[in-house]
């Protein structure tokens, strides 16, 4: 095939997804709204993901799913769960079982596993194979084992969750829990260093997957993600509520900075009573938010909202006074993005590639330290209280989002990406070596795969 059919003929892409459904995330988000702007553009996309399934908005438009199960064992309402005899289909089944009761996470190395088996059984099918921050060792061995080249998206290494939690964590026992829930960590450090081609939605993602993963900056390309500009917009017709303020927090784990948005509203109340906070989430039960609520006697200034539509959650940040990304670091921040779409004044921290979204404080937004609850407070009152600086605010936020942020220039990005791994044949050189050897743990699934 000429280089000059590569890059002009539409492609057929195998997108590879463990955990899809935009409700678990910003890999959900991602891949919901990639997939479909990649079929805009004209290519055919095969979603390959486990549960929870990812949701797709252009199925039979160009997208189809493909369903890879697994055993499912964190799905509610019995997580953890221990499957039926009759439910275990192979080895891979046990060695997920097995990693869970030793207190680890399975996923990423089984779906992996699963995900190269069904790859290697349909060669041909596809011009390239994009993983979705799988990084395990089932995906090694490029076109050879996978049929296509293979192109990596990192949106932030999960070794910056791993150590934001550890920071966290009380006494030995929760912080030998952490490490073996994230003992999957060492596996990705040594994929990620043998691939060929990585995207990344961030400057400062870029320098961490550098930095923590060992991957050679040459081979890491900077693509932004987005907004959806179309639905996330302003609405004259949704009316202000007054002392909204809205947030999204997915999970309570530290690497969000709720809890420190729970301060900074308790403090923020002594001027303006009625602030509120609106938190897109599970309302966690026990934990550092829930202590929060509670000592601060926020219960009814304080709401969760779970399981909304996109439609929705536009509407709910319309009508906020506030968007607020309390975050200790972000690999890009697709809530900001969102919230500056809509036109909402946005109040964030300076985490990780969040000011690479978010822009200069006082300009596009207002930006505070990561962590400080006094800071988020002040900038609680002073948003509040101004009128003509959220109007100033709101505007020039969405306008940033325009111009820079959107997931049509995402897909664009990303085709340019996948053109490059198919014209260099997705062979990567081979890596140096490790110096201390992976546990047998590690290595026994890559051995009976063959590889």
């Amino acid at each position: 095939m000429t280089a000059e059919a590569v890059r002009e003929r539409p492609l057929r892409i195998a997108l590879l997804t463990y955990k899809g459904n935009p409700f678990c995330g910003g890999q959900g988000v991602y891949v919901r709204h990639l997939s479909r702007e990649l079929a805009r553009l004209g290519h055919s996309v095969e979603v390959i993901g486990a549960q929870p399934y990812p949701v797709l908005d252009a199925v039979g438009e160009g997208v189809t799913l493909t369903e890879l199960p697994s055993l499912d064992l964190y799905r509610q309402p019995d997580p953890f769960r221990t499957p039926k005899p009759h439910e275990y289909r192979d080895w891979v089944d046990l060695l997920e079982v097995g990693t869970m009761w030793t207190g680890g996470f399975p996923e990423p190395l089984t779906f992996s596993l699963r995900a190269r088996r069904h790859l290697a059984a349909r060669k041909g099918r596809f011009d390239v194979v994009h993983d979705n921050q799988t990084l395990g060792y089932g995906l090694l061995g490029g076109a050879r084992v996978l049929g296509a080249p293979l192109v990596t998206t990192i949106h932030h290494p999960i070794t910056v969750d791993r150590r934001l939690e550890l920071d966290a964590a009380e006494g030995w026992r929760r912080r030998s829990s952490v490490r073996r829930w994230y003992g999957f960590t060492r596996m990705q450090k040594r994929v990620a260093r043998r691939l060929p081609s990585v995207l990344t939605v961030s400057g400062s993602s870029r320098q961490e997957i550098v930095d923590d993963l060992g991957v050679r900056p040459d081979r890491v390309h900077v693509v932004p993600i987005g907004a959806d500009t179309e639905l996330f917009s302003p609405d004259p017709a949704v009316p202000e509520v007054p002392g909204r303020i809205v947030t999204t927090s997915s999970a309570d784990v530290p690497l969000k900075g709720l809890v420190h948005l729970i301060e900074a509203l308790a403090k923020a109340r002594a001027e303006h009573p009625g602030a509120h906070l609106v938190v897109v989430g599970k309302r966690p039960e026990e934990g550092p938010v829930a202590t929060a609520i509670e000592e601060y006697g926020l219960g009814g200034a304080v709401e969760f909202v779970k399981g909304i539509s996109d439609a929705e959650l536009a509407s709910l940040v319309r009508g906020a006074q506030v968007a607020c990304v309390p975050s200790l670091y972000e690999g890009f921040s697709l809530p900001a993005a969102e919230a500056m779409a809509t036109g909402t004044p946005l109040l964030a921290t300076t985490g990780g590639a969040i000011p690479e979204v978010a822009g200069p404080d006082g300009e596009t937004c207002l930006a505070v330290p990561p962590g400080d609850a006094g800071a988020l407070a002040a900038g609680l009152v002073r948003l509040l209280g101004d009128d003509g600086l959220r109007a100033r605010l709101g505007a020039a936020g969405r306008e940033r989002v325009l111009s820079r942020f959107t997931w049509e220039r995402a897909a664009i990005g990303t085709v340019e990406r996948y053109r490059a791994a198919m014209a260099a044949g997705g062979v990567a050189p081979a890596p140096a070596p490790v110096a201390r050897p992976p546990a047998a743990a590690d290595v026994a699934p890559a051995v009976a795969e063959g590889r």
